[in-house]
């Protein structure tokens, strides 16, 4: 893919935004466009030009228009929650960020589905619905803050979505306004689609597609109970084959999280959940679906962690203290601030059965790179996220959790897994693209990509390597000019 250029955003293409869109939607300030200078990957920082803020969709349409006449490249961006450097402005001078976009248009119970402005909050959702029985299924991390229309972009995951899906499977349609400013709708209320699965291309696009403006989501029926349980193990190791173990039973929970020492020391620290502090690793299980099943459904999986090597299994005895657990796994990542000035979120997939070999190998990468780093991760469907620790005033150390960020993807990718599970690939990961994809098949991505974009001005330089790079001779960006 070639490497886009930046046109230049001169007075005259300001003065048209702004007339597009009025002063308060536009931000232009240094000292205020330094807030968007990155998302949650912070090791790589570069702040756009001109920041616009829209309402609607005619005034994104309006923006992309002006722009593609002045061929000018954009990067779309939701709240920022993103963990790969998808929205760093990498030849890019304009940003477009969606949360002004944030209503929530029509609900339909009788045919579950509701449709939503991409800016709205993932929770947002769900707290809309479930007076009534419902909810939105994909549950990330971040899902107090993060936006519908990132959730689509990097086709987010969460806890839950090991028994419901993630965001591609809960996609029905999509209103996308294209480079050029054309209004596009994919999909549409019916579940089964006729031709190409063009919604299908959009998720997990990454904004290298255009911008995402509204969407048709399904809601799930509430399940009718649920039981949680916290694995209290004594290393890793058992804490991992005690997943396999359960999932190999038949048994499917709604999630299952798995925390380190490390972790639950900052968590503990953080939000004095009752872990213990002594356990070298805890699961939290959560099983739902009918109740007068549950009870038998969770002394299975309690025998089943107890095999494995658990020295406790603890039920929540209601709603407080399951919320209790939820509130600690995800606000883990926010915890960690307490142990390094910085951290990097790794988002690497491998099948279940090898999970206690990554920790190992995880383990071994730290100690060779003399870093600490922590495990907190969906250790149901093998999506891990070891949290690696450095302080960003120590060059030295930064290029080290660099290294230690790479070495841990090639291990995931030489155990049969994937470079990533919900965070996408970004800036962060385009350099071990070509681990998993022959130069044929990047070849056929960017050819699609010029389906949506012909002169690739959506969030350039993003997701797809330029050809002839490799593995081997990329080089970390640690600030990106524009």
């Amino acid at each position: 893919m070639a490497s886009v250029g930046k046109s230049a955003l001169d007075s005259a293409a300001v003065a048209e935004l702004r007339a597009i869109l009025g002063d308060d939607a536009i931000v232009s300030r240094p000292t205020e466009l330094k807030v968007y200078e990155c998302d949650g990957w912070t090791i790589e920082k570069s702040a756009p030009e001109l920041l616009l803020r829209p309402r609607s969709s005619s005034e994104i349409s309006a923006v992309l228009k002006a722009l593609h006449r002045r061929e000018i490249p954009f990067v779309p961006r939701g709240a920022g929650t993103g963990l790969s450097g998808g929205c760093l402005p990498v030849g890019a001078p304009v940003m477009i960020c969606t949360s002004r976009m944030n209503r929530i248009l029509a609900i339909d119970y009788a045919n579950r589905r509701v449709e939503v402005e991409s800016g709205v909050v993932n929770l947002h959702v769900s707290n809309a619905v479930r007076e009534r029985g419902f909810f939105y299924a994909p549950d990330p991390s971040s899902q107090m803050a993060c936006t519908i229309g990132g959730n689509i972009a990097e086709n987010s995951g969460g806890p839950h979505t090991l028994k419901y899906g993630v965001t591609t499977n809960h996609v029905l349609g999509l209103e996308i306004v294209l480079p050029d400013g054309e209004i596009a709708e994919l999909g549409g209320p019916a579940e089964e689609r006729l031709g190409y699965d063009l919604v299908g291309a959009v998720v997990g696009a990454e904004g290298t597609a255009g911008i995402v403006t509204r969407a048709i989501l399904k809601l799930t029926r509430e399940p009718e109970d649920r039981r949680t349980l916290l694995a209290i193990f004594a290393d890793v190791g058992a804490a991992t084959r005690a997943v396999s173990a359960i999932i190999s039973a038949g048994v499917i929970p709604g999630a299952i999280e798995m925390m380190d020492r490390l972790i639950i020391e900052a968590v503990e620290d953080a939000f004095h959940a009752g872990l213990p502090r002594d356990a070298g690793a805890v699961l939290i299980i959560e099983l739902d679906g009918i109740a007068a099943a549950l009870d038998a459904q969770a002394r299975e999986v309690a025998e089943l962690a107890r095999a494995s090597g658990a020295r406790e299994v603890r039920l929540a005895r209601d709603e407080s203290e399951r919320a209790t657990l939820w509130k600690a796994r995800k606000r883990a990542f926010g915890a960690v601030g307490r142990l390094a000035p910085n951290y990097a979120t790794q988002d690497g997939v491998v099948p279940r059965t090898r999970l206690p070999d990554i920790l190992r190998e995880i383990a071994a990468i730290a100690e060779r790179h003399s870093l600490k780093i922590g495990n907190v991760f969906h250790a149901g469907d093998g999506n891990i996220h070891p949290i690696v620790l450095y302080d960003e005033r120590d060059a030295d150390e930064t290029r080290r959790a660099i290294e230690a960020g790479r070495e841990i993807l090639r291990a995931c990718v030489a155990m049969g897994g994937s470079l990533t599970g919900e965070h996408g690939i970004g800036v962060e990961k385009m350099a071990e693209m070509p681990l998993i994809f022959s130069p044929d098949d990047l070849i056929v991505m960017s050819e699609l990509r010029r389906v949506f974009d012909p002169e690739l001005r959506a969030n350039p330089n993003k997701v797809i390597p330029a050809p002839g790079s490799c593995v081997e001779t990329a080089a970390p960006r640690r600030q990106t000019a524009l």
